[in-house]
């Protein structure tokens, strides 16, 4: 039975819920210029066990502009904000591409929040990190993408406006990320699709080493798009990992092979 999905305003932001109201809540956090639909289908994967929120932030889907375009900090303080408002004490955090960057200044700047973080394609690699340079890997992974990803993410990046998008990349490419990734407590899971053109193996192997409790996963034939175009796959891995009475060893998180067929035929619904 496939998880219904309600959108209502909680506090300044557009909302999808899913899952039962009274389970673990976990809130994804989108990507650059995209509003939560293409998030839609992991968050249908994780409602079995858990109360998945996907907020729209600030000038994104069917949430209002701000006055000016926000970088990542002034993003993950709305989204911060947004959980006092929602009335989550404690949650768990999976943000997705330039969203990996805010859930981490969000579990760093209020570590007694966040139980989990998951950093799913998580932008800032330093072989990627000009703004151009991304904008030419999105390109890239766009063939490698589920056909039905293209349609709307270029639907929602008009609405959310290129100059403000590109105001915000910019943002995140001076970010310090890595002084806000040492400074997380929670358990971490830095995750990358094997082609995805923006995010290296090293990376992420980077990332998982600066966090406290960090460790790094490779999904394969994944691309950037991991939680869209390869949704399933994601949420496998992620399940076992946001279980709250299950310790986390780094060691224990290791990719799996997959089953025959491409990535973006098995994964999207």
């Amino acid at each position: 039975m496939t998880a219904e999905i309600v959108q209502r305003r909680i506090g300044r932001l557009n909302v999808r819920e899913t899952g039962p109201p009274d389970a673990p809540p976990v809130v994804l956090v989108q990507g650059l210029g995209l509003s939560g639909a293409y998030l839609v289908p992991l968050a249908r994967r994780l409602a079995a066990a858990h109360r998945v929120l996907v907020p729209d932030l600030p000038g994104l889907g069917r949430t209002p502009r701000p006055p000016r375009p926000m970088g990542v900090t002034g993003l993950a303080g709305a989204l911060a904000t947004w959980l006092d408002a929602a009335r989550l004490h404690r949650v768990a955090l999976v943000g997705h591409s330039i969203g990996a960057q805010v859930a981490a200044v969000v579990a760093a700047n209020a570590p007694a929040r966040v139980d989990r973080l998951v950093l799913a394609a998580p932008n800032g690699d330093p072989d990627a990190r000009a703004p151009w340079h991304q904008a030419l890997d999105l390109l890239r992974d766009a063939p490698r993408e589920a056909p039905s990803l293209v349609p709307l993410a270029v639907a929602d990046y008009l609405h959310a406006g290129p100059w403000r998008m590109w105001r915000t990349l910019r943002t995140s490419a001076r970010l310090d990320l890595a002084g806000y990734l040492r400074r997380v407590q929670a358990p971490a899971l830095a995750v990358r699709g094997e082609h995805d053109p923006l995010v290296s193996e090293e990376w992420i192997r980077t990332i998982a080493g600066l966090l406290p409790a960090g460790a790094a996963l490779t999904v394969p034939g994944a691309p950037h798009g991991i939680a869209y175009t390869a949704a399933a796959d994601l949420a496998a891995h992620l399940i076992p990992f946001l279980r709250q009475d299950q310790p986390v060893c780094p060691t224990s998180w290791t990719s799996q092979p997959l089953p025959s067929g491409s990535v973006k035929d098995r994964n999207v619904s």
